[in-house]
C-alpha cells in the first residue's frame, strides 16, 4: 500500500469493520465507542490516510474555495487586500484561488470561466482597466454564487461592493495642493471609465471649482500609469514654457517615478512642483522627499470583504445581495507637498 492512496475501505478491511463505521469514527461521531475510534485513528495515522475533502465537499455541493480576480498582483495595495482576505477566509476553513487579469477584459473573462468550472463557492473581483462588458459574471449571479466587487467596481451590476470614497479622496488631495499655494495642478490618472479614476478626477475638478480655478484640459492625462506612460507625460510637461506647480497622480509607484524624473530635470520638490500620490505604498515613505499620499486601507478592506462573503455563504435565499460598504481613507501629509512649512 506504500504507493497507493489509503481509503476508508482499506482501513475497514484491516479492522474488519464497515466503511461507514470508519467514516463515522474519523468524524468523531458519538455513536462510535472510544476504543473503536482509537483503533481507527491509530491505523489511519500509521498508514498515512488522508481525508478526501474534495469528494466530501462535492457531495455537499461545496468546495470550500473562494475565487479572487485582480488586475495585477504587483502592488502593495493588492497584496495587502489579499492578505486581509486570506487571514479571515483561512480561519473559516476556506482556501483562495487567485488569478490576474493583467488589465485585460479577455483574460478576466477566461479567469471567471476557470473559477466557475472550479466550482468556487464565492467570487471576489477587482475589475481590469478595460472591462466594458460584464456578462461573464451572469453565470455566477444565475447560479446564486455570491460576488463581491472591490476597489474597481461595476456600478451597472447589482452586487455587493467594497471601496473607499474616491471622490472625497481626490478632493482632499487637490485641496491640499491648493492650500500649499499651487495654482496649476497636473492630474495624471488611469482609465476614467473605471470608477476609482473617474471619481478621483471628479474630486479634483470639484476642488478646483470651489477655489474658482478654471479646469485646464492640458493639465489632465489619462494612461496606464506605467513607467513609460509617466515618463512620456512628464517629458512633455517639461517642454512647456508654463509648467505646473503641483502634481496629483493616482498611484504611488507612478508618483515616485515622476518625482525621480522631475528631480533629474533639475526641479526641486516641493518648491518648484508639489506632489501628491495615492495608496500609501511603502515606496511613498522612502523617496526623497517622502510623498504625500492617500492612505488606502488595503488589509482592512480585505478583511471586510472576507467577512461579507462568508456571511453571504452562511445565509439562505438570494446570496447576491446589493450593498455598498465604504471604508475610511485619509490624506497622509509628507514633505513632497509641503511648500508652506507651517501647514
Amino acid at each position: 500500500m506504500r504507493n497507493k492512496e489509503i481509503t476508508i475501505y482499506d482501513l475497514a478491511q484491516r479492522l474488519n469493520i464497515s466503511a461507514a463505521t470508519v467514516s463515522r469514527g474519523l468524524s468523531d461521531h458519538p455513536a462510535i465507542n472510544k476504543e473503536t475510534k482509537k483503533k481507527i485513528f491509530d491505523l489511519a495515522t500509521s498508514l498515512g490516510y488522508r481525508s478526501n475533502k474534495f469528494a466530501s465537499n462535492l457531495r455537499k455541493q461545496k468546495t470550500n474555495t473562494i475565487g479572487v480576480i485582480v488586475p495585477r498582483l504587483n502592488s502593495l495595495f493588492m497584496s495587502s487586500v489579499i492578505s486581509g482576505i486570506e487571514k479571515i477566509i483561512n480561519n473559516a476553513g476556506y482556501n483562495l484561488i487567485i488569478a490576474q487579469s493583467f488589465e485585460q477584459e479577455a483574460k478576466e473573462r477566461t479567469n471567471t470561466t476557470t473559477m466557475f468550472n472550479s466550482r468556487v463557492d464565492g467570487l471576489i473581483v477587482s475589475l481590469s482597466s478595460d472591462t466594458q462588458d460584464f456578462s461573464h459574471f451572469d453565470t455566477f449571479i444565475k447560479k446564486n454564487i455570491p460576488i463581491v466587487f472591490f476597489d474597481r467596481i461595476a456600478k451597472e451590476i447589482e452586487a455587493t461592493k467594497v471601496l473607499i470614497d474616491n471622490y472625497k479622496a481626490g478632493y482632499q488631495a487637490t485641496s491640499h495642493l491648493l492650500d500649499q499655494g499651487c495654482k496649476e495642478i497636473l492630474h495624471i490618472t488611469g482609465n476614467i471609465t473605471r470608477n476609482v479614476y473617474k471619481d478621483r478626477f471628479e474630486g479634483y475638478m470639484k476642488a478646483l471649482e470651489d477655489r474658482q480655478i478654471e479646469y485646464n484640459p492640458a493639465l489632465f492625462f489619462t494612461n496606464d500609469l506605467s513607467e513609460q506612460a509617466v515618463q512620456d507625460t512628464i517629458t512633455e510637461i517639461l517642454k512647456r514654457k508654463n509648467r505646473p506647480d503641483g502634481l496629483f497622480i493616482t498611484n504611488d509607484s507612478a508618483a515616485a517615478y515622476a518625482l525621480t524624473i522631475l528631480k533629474q530635470a533639475g526641479l526641486k520638490v516641493p518648491k518648484d512642483i508639489a506632489i501628491v500620490g495615492f495608496n500609501n505604498d511603502l515606496i511613498s515613505q522612502v523617496t526623497e522627499p517622502a510623498i504625500t499620499t492617500i492612505n488606502y486601507p488595503g488589509k482592512e478592506m480585505g478583511e471586510t470583504i472576507a467577512r461579507i462573503i462568508l456571511n453571504r455563504l452562511d445565509e439562505e435565499g438570494d446570496l447576491n445581495i446589493t450593498s455598498t460598504t465604504t471604508l475610511k481613507s485619509e490624506l497622509v501629509i509628507r514633505a513632497s507637498s509641503l511648500r508652506k512649512k507651517d501647514k
